[in-house]
């Protein structure tokens, strides 16, 4: 299985015994949705839905960060997802939030695991059918193991200022990279981490929300200035778009990309993180 699917091979996979369908949509608080009633009015048929929100670290409530091995597993053994699925992931979130399940899920062992490229957006814009209520799946087992090397601390970030072993992208909108935009968090300062370069998330898609051409996808990069012969870690608001860089990233063939789990909500909070404003240099 590619690691993007179109609507039209996953109609054709609907029934098959190893396919597990997930929605892992999200919203941010000014979308004003709510996925688990998106969900029971509309998913694809057989499609269970991953709870984004269970899935990060009780014990840091203030960011959006990862949970552990074994949070993760149990949440996906509920959910019916285990060894020897083929997991395809799709959601309807402005923020492409399915690239967050993506990356957890291949982060913690799974290794069948695709986006369904357009999502439900698509699904629907074809006429295609679509299911209500909740869907539930026979508890499987998940093989769980975690590679951290795909995880960046503030302080790995950190001492990456003085290596410049890898090289920082950041998935926020220009204005706010700049710092022109300021944030909305109470105390969360403007700008971004020195050196960075900014590629926004929304560069990478095109106006009907499918993916852009893996020629174009590597063009969006270069044009920011990333050199992709460097390692790289992606950052972002909270860590959520950062994985749609990280995914875009595994289109083109580039894996030796990193997550920063704290991106700009952690940077940024801290005054003792150095800050840059303006564009990139």
């Amino acid at each position: 299985m590619d690691s993007l699917v179109s609507t039209q091979w996953l109609a054709n996979e609907l029934g098959a015994s190893d396919l597990r369908i997930v929605d892992a949509s999200a919203f941010l608080p000014e979308h004003g949705r709510d996925p688990v009633l998106e969900y029971e009015a509309c998913h694809i048929p057989g499609a269970v839905f991953m709870n984004l929100a269970e899935l990060t670290d009780p014990a840091r409530p203030g960011l959006n960060m990862l949970p552990s091995a074994e949070r993760f597993a149990s949440k996906m053994q509920s959910l019916g997802l285990g060894d020897g699925s083929r997991i395809v992931l799709y959601d309807d979130s402005p923020v492409k939030t399915a690239t967050r399940a993506w990356f957890m899920l291949t982060m913690f062992g799974a290794t069948n695991v695709a986006l369904l490229d357009g999502g439900i957006a698509k699904w629907k814009a074809e006429g295609r059918k679509c299911a209500q209520g909740r869907e539930t799946l026979r508890h499987r087992h998940f093989t769980v193991w975690s590679d951290d090397r795909t995880v960046r601390s503030k302080e790995d970030v950190l001492a990456n200022l003085s290596s410049g072993r890898e090289l920082v992208i950041d998935a926020r909108g220009p204005g706010r990279f700049t710092g022109e935009v300021a944030e909305v968090k109470p105390g969360l300062a403007s700008g971004h981490i020195p050196g960075a370069r900014n590629v926004y998330y929304a560069s990478l898609f095109r106006p009907d929300g499918t993916w852009k051409s893996l020629g174009d996808i590597r063009d969006v990069f270069e044009a920011a200035g990333v050199d992709l012969t460097r390692r790289i870690i992606t950052s972002c608001g909270s860590g959520v778009t950062a994985n749609v860089l990280i995914f875009a990233l595994h289109l083109i063939g580039k894996d030796d990309v990193a997550l920063y789990d704290g991106s700009w909500s952690e940077w940024g909070a801290d005054p003792e993180t150095p800050k840059e404003t303006g564009a990139a240099r």
